[in-house]
């Protein structure tokens, strides 16, 4: 499986696991870099100084590269506390109807400051580092460059991924429509860029001529191989990983997702006020009419205790349950042995196409 791509990475395999903030803990990481594969923090949600510990212990678990990955967003956010209140009053009703005594609270401030993340992403210098929602600068740019740092940029269009080779990526990480999670539309809404991944990827390769990395709907070796044929230098998989005892994900979550009908994954703003993909459940359908105008991260911030609260009660139904398309096909082992199962299953269907 080795290709130009992960030799110039480090890794011994072309495989990617997602940087999917707040639920991708150091040992998770580790585990995919040690077998071989590269890793990935999801960084967006973390201040500066938990990025730089969460860093160093990745580090303490093995030497393998591995990646971080951020959110390309302000450093000051204003909302509207009018509708900050009235989105308030909903979501404790709902709360409160569902039997949680938590409630929503107003936080000192809606998100970590992007140029502070940015700073300690380059005090941990990781092999890898991994951008969606927008364009670094080109002076953010020349910064990860100086420190041999790789830098891919997530795409969900063939405009986005040109943006990012114009801007001097390394690599476009292009996110399928069947992608879990939040959506990296910067250029179009997110709406707009639901293009399935296997008609994205030759689009974008006729398109720019850097690596690109296939992310949507892969769940087994045999998407990876899928994704090469199509013009993939490397596949990038989140939901596969989500089932793994090393993933941080609520319990509830990880109980749901074997169970999820591939109908019933879609594109939820409540949570967040970002689009993502996740499971319709009891929160998608009760979501507050007031909720849905909140943009992200203030709405992020807002429902962060209620999703806390709903973890500890064991209530996936009201948890944002981001998962891809094929979220059904999820196997619960270890990462390592998952990573081990995936270039085998790679393997064997490479050889059954040859021959």
């Amino acid at each position: 499986m080795q290709t130009a791509f992960a030799n110039r990475l480090g890794i011994e395999h072309p495989l990617i696991q997602a940087p999917m903030s707040g639920s991708t803990p150091p040992a998770l990481v580790a585990a995919v870099s040690n077998a071989g594969a590269l890793g990935s923090l999801g960084a967006g949600y973390l201040e500066a100084q938990a990025i730089l510990d969460q860093a160093a212990q990745v580090r303490a678990l093995g030497k393998r590269p591995y990646a971080i990955g951020l959110f390309v967003l302000p450093d000051e956010f204003e909302a509207d506390m009018a509708a900050v209140a009235k989105a308030r009053k909903q979501l404790d009703a709902l709360m409160a109807r569902e039997g949680l005594a938590v409630r929503t609270s107003l936080p000192s401030r809606w998100a970590p400051r992007f140029s502070e993340q940015f700073a300690a992403l380059c005090e941990a210098r990781p092999a890898v580092a991994i951008f969606a929602f927008g364009v670094i600068a080109p002076a953010q740019m020349r910064e990860l460059h100086r420190r041999d740092i790789c830098v891919i940029g997530t795409a969900t269009t063939v405009a986005e991924a040109r943006a990012w080779a114009d801007a001097g990526a390394d690599a476009v990480s292009l996110q399928g429509a069947e992608a879990g999670g939040h959506r990296g539309s910067f250029l179009h809404e997110a709406e707009d860029a639901m293009i399935g991944l296997f008609a994205l990827l030759p689009l974008a390769a006729r398109a720019v001529n850097v690596p690109l990395i296939a992310a949507g709907g892969i769940m087994d070796g045999r998407g990876m191989l899928a994704a090469e044929v199509l013009g993939a230098a490397a596949s990038q998989l989140g939901t596969a990983f989500l089932a793994c005892p090393e993933c941080s994900a609520a319990e509830a979550w990880k109980r749901d997702l074997p169970l999820a009908e591939e109908h019933r994954v879609t594109t939820i703003r409540g949570f967040s006020g970002r689009a993502a993909r996740g499971l319709r459940n009891r929160f998608v359908e009760a979501m507050p009419a007031a909720a849905q105008g909140l943009p992200y991260p203030v709405l992020n911030a807002l429902t962060a205790p209620l999703r806390r609260a709903a973890a500890e009660a064991g209530r996936g139904d009201l948890l944002s349950e981001w998962c891809g398309q094929a979220a059904g096909l999820v196997r619960a082992q270890p990462a390592g042995e998952l990573v081990a199962r995936l270039v085998h299953e790679y393997r064997q269907a490479r050889r059954a196409l040859a021959g």
